[in-house]
């Protein structure tokens, strides 16, 4: 399991990469960043997972949850490893 990698929920649908990197910047150096889209339509699903350069500020970031962003409470954990 990555422990530099965030899950973040709860986002507002209409948020891109530059606004999400733009906040979660303040914790640390981002070195990968990726809205999860719905395949037909394109649209956010209002989830994001976020990898950081290092665990420390990964931890940084999980400080963010509950916190409020665009009128939404964020949920932030560390991301879990997909499991199919």
């Amino acid at each position: 399991m990555n422990q530099n990698k965030i899950y973040v929920a709860n986002l507002p649908y209409n948020t891109t990469e530059e606004q999400l990197r733009e906040f979660f910047n303040q914790f640390g150096n981002i070195t990968e960043l990726k809205i999860v889209t719905d395949r037909a339509t394109g649209r956010s699903k209002g989830f994001a997972f976020i990898t950081f350069n290092s665990t420390s500020e990964a931890n940084a970031a999980l400080s963010a949850d509950g916190s409020v962003y665009n009128e939404r409470t964020l949920k932030v954990n560390i991301a879990r490893d997909k499991s199919r």
